[in-house]
């Protein structure tokens, strides 16, 4: 008997740039829970091939390079999920990764591999899953995920449980963004933070900041989304401790940004700029040389929203990788590829 064809399938998935806020608030029910608003970034993202072996058993599923264990956990369960769908036995395969976002510093870069795994193996099955699907298959292979299968809507996501808590509106107000790589731009091994202990207070700070962002995202008020985002970058300061954030803040106010924000899991941060303020290219460059005078690599410069014709472009800048030579990894399953930060 001549066993069926294989089937190719590709899958894809976005980034981030680290959070607006992160903390603790509480469900519909009332329940408290980890949550979190990233702010979205176009550019770098996750690509994956799958081809699964019809016949075959599913243990039989290889993946390179060798070390993304997340997504092959992920596509594990995807074959599961699609194979049931079609009606199938689950089979083995290879998992192919490959993408472009820097490792360790807070953008989502092990979520993007896992959706784009997951994406992929849903391709070669024909199957199209909910995001809703992909998020419960994404918390199941790395315990905790970020919101890359959604769209661009701004929502307040449950991290560990796979679901949203709020859409907080149809759009984010205009930003412009100075990133920068905090801490030389070393991996964060983010399972080795400590869960903070939240208390009650802890809570209702929370659920104003969620409040205020809410406002910010319905009147499209930047200023506001700036002061909720560095109140929040503060906060997780309390846990990250990153040496430059204080100077990062103060270069903030000296050159009128709006405010700072961080990925609370990582090494990634931003100065925030209205792109409607008069003399926003100079406020681009003159924050630009007080973070490279003050020893702190940018990373890149971009927009929130689509890019007008008069709009500074990005280019890539080869002398900022994401982690050097001898850095150690953030996890032994932590994936290893040569990543480089574009910058202004």
């Amino acid at each position: 008997m001549i066993a069926p064809a294989s089937r190719h399938g590709a899958g894809h998935a976005s980034c981030h740039h680290g959070e607006i806020l992160q903390g603790v608030f509480l469900d519909a029910a009332g329940r408290r829970c980890a949550g979190l608003v990233t702010l979205p970034m176009t550019g770098p993202a996750g690509r994956a091939e799958f081809t699964r072996h019809p016949g075959t058993p599913p243990e039989q599923l290889t993946v390179l390079p060798g070390d993304r264990t997340k997504a092959a956990r992920a596509a594990a369960l995807a074959v599961e999920e699609c194979a049931a769908r079609r009606r199938e036995p689950p089979c083995g395969g290879k998992l192919r990764i490959a993408g472009d976002i820097p490792v360790g510093l807070g953008m989502g870069s092990s979520t993007s591999d896992v959706i784009a795994a997951v994406r992929a193996v849903a391709d070669s099955y024909g199957v199209r899953l909910a995001p809703g699907t992909v998020a419960r298959l994404a918390v199941r292979a790395e315990q905790a995920c970020d919101p890359l299968m959604l769209d661009a809507r701004p929502v307040l996501f449950a991290q560990r449980e796979g679901r949203v808590l709020e859409v907080l509106g149809p759009r984010l107000p205009p930003l412009v963004v100075v990133g920068c790589a905090l801490g030389g731009g070393a991996p964060v091994d983010t399972l080795a933070l400590p869960d903070p202990a939240y208390d009650e207070g802890d809570v209702r700070a929370f659920e104003r900041l969620r409040t205020l962002l809410r406002r910010a995202v319905a009147t499209g008020d930047a200023a506001l989304l700036g002061q909720v985002a560095t109140a929040s970058a503060r906060r997780g300061q309390q846990l990250l401790r990153h040496a430059e954030f204080d100077t990062v803040a103060d270069i903030g106010r000296r050159l009128g940004a709006l405010g700072v924000q961080i990925a609370h899991s990582g090494a990634v941060a931003g100065l925030l700029l209205d792109p409607a303020a008069p003399g926003l290219d100079r406020r681009i460059r003159g924050c630009v040389r007080a973070l490279k005078g003050n020893g702190i690599a940018v990373t890149r410069v971009f927009p929130t929203f689509p890019p007008i014709p008069a709009f500074p472009t990005t280019k890539e800048f080869p002398s900022g990788p994401a982690h050097r030579r001898g850095h150690r990894p953030a996890r032994p399953d932590t994936p290893r590829r040569p990543a480089r930060l574009p910058a202004l």
